[in-house]
């Protein structure tokens, strides 16, 4: 719920987003099951504020290896999605193609949900539809032209 509120006030403020989902996912994973996960993960992460400057002299080259190991534990998770609902297939692949094309990953998921809204409501299940889901697409497309 944290997570959520960060990220959501984080973007109303125009910031990059405040969140740590990935190490409160772990630390849940891991079996953490209080606050305290997520205090000792950023009391671990706080003595490397003062080597900041030190990541700054490493070339960006250098950290294309680790992105190619993120985007290897991402893409386990396409085997997940349900690619003979239309639905869910098409929005899904818009978001996974956008995202390296547009350089950005909130393109890929701002057509995503939209092709998906779009999608359910064609097809007649827009009640299937969270209305917070709703909400989000009418916030999202205004402010997508907008920009």
């Amino acid at each position: 719920m944290v997570d959520c509120i960060a990220t959501t006030a984080s973007g109303l403020f125009g910031t990059s987003s405040a969140t740590v989902y990935l190490e409160s996912a772990t630390g849940i994973q891991e079996g953490g099951k209080t606050g305290w996960t997520a205090i000792v993960t950023g009391l671990l992460f706080l003595p490397f504020l003062f080597f900041s400057p030190l990541i700054s002299l490493v070339s960006s080259v250098a950290v294309a290896p680790t992105l190619v190991v993120v985007g290897i534990f991402m893409i386990k998770n396409l085997i997940k999605i349900d690619w003979n609902r239309y639905e869910v297939a098409v929005p899904s692949f818009l978001t996974i193609l956008l995202i390296p094309l547009t350089y950005s990953i909130t393109q890929g998921i701002i057509w995503g949900l939209v092709t998906y809204h779009l999608l359910m409501l064609l097809q007649g299940k827009f009640k299937e539809v969270h209305p917070l889901l709703w909400f989000t697409n009418l916030v999202l497309v205004p402010m997508y032209f907008l920009a």
